[in-house]
């Protein structure tokens, strides 16, 4: 006589400062399947949360952006290296989602790719974004890109490949993040939370909020120790109050762009959350 047994059902927590906290408030919300089946309960941040995700991007910052380079390079390959080992349990998450299981296969390779090609720009964006400036003088002339700092990214609803490709650009530079999953198809954004916790990846590098964007956003954008926004998953009626919600600090702010998240990244989210620092050093000196 065989016997049976309760399958133990996933906790899909917040995911602040490197540990998986349940929101303050105790909130969740259901996630459904495109056609309205139940799929799993997620964790529905507060204000709180963002404060506490902000909070631990800033304490991460000093460690994150005075790494080398190479070394931060290293490091976002490794999470690469763990995406592929999770290669079936994502794609089984996509399916949920409403993929296909030959799109759904096609998407997490797609991120394993991307998150790859923004990991071997790590020591490349130097070279590529700054420069050593003539000038009539017994001087160096040299502009260096710098990071941000803390970056407020509102996730597309592309929920595995939309959000490697607004995550990967931000923090490669050496920026820290909070990020907004996608509010319909949060799973998998939690799922990459736990490869990123058990990678060499430093806590707080990257924070991770489920919730109503509606609710979450706003806040990010009104926040003084957040220094720039990504409105990737923002409606475009949206925008515009949350441009003025950040210019309370100047926060530099990338609109949405109606990104096709299969095609070409590009450079410009590499280049979007940069500060360049220009510096004279005199000859010979």
């Amino acid at each position: 006589m065989s016997e049976q047994r309760l399958a133990v059902r996933k906790t899909y927590k917040l995911f602040i400062g490197g540990a998986f906290p349940r929101s303050e408030s105790g909130r969740t919300y259901p996630v459904n399947d495109p056609e309205g089946r139940f799929l799993a309960n997620a964790s529905q941040a507060s204000r709180k949360d963002v404060r506490d995700a902000v909070g631990a991007a800033r304490k991460a910052f000093g460690g994150w952006s005075g790494r080398t380079p190479y070394n931060r390079g290293q490091i976002l390959y490794r999470v690469a290296e763990m995406l592929e080992g999770r290669h079936a349990q994502f794609v089984g998450e996509l399916r949920a989602a409403g993929l296909g299981r030959n799109a759904a296969a096609r998407e997490v390779d797609a991120a394993v790719d991307r998150w790859v090609w923004y990991a071997g720009w790590a020591d490349k964006l130097g070279a590529v974004a700054g420069a050593a400036n003539p000038v009539a003088g017994p001087y160096f002339n040299f502009s260096t890109p710098e990071p941000t700092g803390v970056v407020g990214v509102v996730a597309p609803d592309s929920p595995l490949l939309g959000l490697v490709s607004v995550v990967a650009p931000v923090i490669v530079s050496g920026n820290t993040c909070v990020v907004v999953a996608s509010e319909p198809a949060p799973l998998p954004a939690v799922t990459l939370a736990e490869v990123l916790a058990t990678s060499d990846l430093p806590g707080g590098v990257v924070n991770i909020l489920t919730g109503r964007r509606a609710e979450l956003a706003p806040w990010l954008a009104s926040h003084l120790d957040v220094n720039a926004l990504d409105l990737a998953g923002v409606p475009d009626e949206q925008v515009r109050p949350l441009e003025e919600a950040a210019a309370g600090n100047l926060k530099r702010v990338l609109r949405p762009t109606g990104a096709d998240w299969a095609g070409d990244p590009g450079t410009r989210r590499l280049t979007a959350f940069l500060e360049t620092k220009t510096v004279w050093h005199p000859v010979g000196v």
